[in-house]
């Protein structure tokens, strides 16, 4: 039987081939050449430019930040990843989240830190804390005032502005005549207002608030480290910050702190947050702090961030706040007695106002600000800035915090300054 059908289909074998064989040259020639390609459908070749190694200049980073980062937070940061909901990630987190209450000055337990930088941080507070058709009362004197009230804009809310020209503060009256006005959710001020160089007054504005039923909200990413700050005694109700400044991290995590009265707002809204990234419903549990058994994922933290931040904590800790304000202050009033002998002027005339992780001088009579901090970035490998947002064409800004708080990086960006003085080109006019 198996004899006779292969009988039979031999033949048909022997058709079948010679019906191939016979085919036009030009019918199988596309048939061959499609066998012989490549199995690839990349038609983009490899950029040239990743085919060289990386390259990034040594800098001294003299402006508002971020700011040079010791080699022990690199250390850090270069150490091994592992999970981010491994065990050992959970204990670090938890060492983050007493090294931000010990620099915040705070026992609250909603206390973390974001994945991304100090906008992060910004937004979370406000899409958390209002809601669509609330009044917000921001105060303005720089940029951070102007992000802060964009922001909630755009979430929809009911956005009053305080305002003052860079450089200008508000009185406890001032602030307290516009809440009784406007009867906001929440009140935010810049406590660090590194476009114009001041550190803002915060005693008696958290009673005031309290009084009228408004939740405070303080940014503190160009003053935390470097200026005193409490958010407990001074009740504050939101504070954040960012890793880049004083905390000598690398950028992109950003400390964020809750009070009682403000997680009671947050988590008894009638609509979600528009944010799912920043829902801190999601994140309280990754981070330990809803009082679940369970950390459930919400997003991939930046690991090796954490490993920088918590490093950078530390630090600080083991050095201590009062020791690192101290420090921040001694090396700030050098800096105005070497500005001054230069003929410079200071933006800030109170000193008791004036940052001291950031120092804003006015622009010298004659001369172009970027044809000066050009000069110095060429000459001196040293990054100076000018203003930001409304403090553009006002001021330039000389920024040393953290592991840059040093005098002899004083005398460093001094000799920068004088140089650049010295060589640019003075207007008559």
């Amino acid at each position: 039987m198996q004899r006779s059908l292969l009988r039979r289909t031999a033949p048909l074998a022997r058709q079948a081939a010679a019906a191939f064989d016979n085919q036009p040259a030009a019918r199988s020639a596309p048939l061959l050449r499609r066998l012989e390609r490549p199995m690839s459908s990349v038609t983009i070749p490899p950029p040239a430019c990743m085919l060289r190694p990386l390259e990034a200049p040594l800098r001294y980073l003299f402006g508002p930040g971020p700011s040079n980062v010791p080699p022990r937070i690199l250390a850090a940061q270069g150490r091994p990843i592992i999970g981010h909901l491994h065990p050992e990630m959970y204990s670090i987190m938890n060492d983050i989240q007493r090294g931000i209450q010990y620099i915040f000055q705070t026992q609250n337990n909603m206390t973390i830190a974001m994945s991304g930088s100090g906008h992060a941080a910004m937004e979370c507070a406000v899409f958390n804390t209002v809601e669509p058709g609330e009044s917000v009362l921001v105060a303005i004197n720089g940029i951070w005032g102007e992000r802060v009230a964009e922001i909630s804009e755009r979430m929809g809310a009911n956005v009053h502005r305080m305002v003052k020209a860079p450089g200008g503060y508000f009185s406890n009256k001032e602030i307290e005549e516009a809440v009784k006005k406007h009867k906001p959710v929440l009140f935010f001020l810049t406590h660090g207002e590194s476009s114009a160089g001041l550190c803002h007054p915060v005693d008696g504005i958290g009673d005031i608030c309290r009084k009228h039923n408004c939740l405070f909200l303080v940014d503190t990413v160009a003053s935390l480290g470097a200026a005193p700050i409490f958010m407990d005694k001074q009740n504050i109700d939101i504070l954040y910050s960012g890793s880049q400044k004083a905390l000598n991290a690398p950028p992109g995590t950003a400390p964020i702190s809750f009070s009682e009265r403000a997680c009671d707002k947050m988590f008894n809204r009638k609509t979600k947050p528009v944010s799912y990234l920043l829902d801190m419903t999601h994140l309280s549990n990754y981070w330990g702090c809803d009082g679940q058994p369970a950390r459930l994922y919400h997003h991939t933290g930046p690991v090796s961030g954490f490993f920088a931040l918590r490093e950078s904590l530390a630090i600080l800790a083991e050095k201590g706040l009062e020791e690192s304000w101290r420090k921040h202050k001694e090396v700030a009033a050098y800096l105005y007695r070497g500005l001054d002998d230069l003929g410079l002027k200071l933006f800030i005339p109170e000193v008791d106002l004036r940052l001291p992780s950031v120092t804003t001088i006015a622009i010298p009579d004659g001369y172009n600000w970027r044809e000066l901090l050009a000069y110095i970035m060429k000459h001196h490998q040293m990054e100076m800035t000018g203003g930001l947002g409304p403090s553009i064409g006002m001021v330039i800004r000389i920024g040393l915090m953290g592991y840059n708080c040093e005098k002899s990086n004083v005398d460093m960006a001094l000799h920068a300054l004088a140089d650049a003085l010295k060589n640019c080109k003075k207007s008559k006019v």
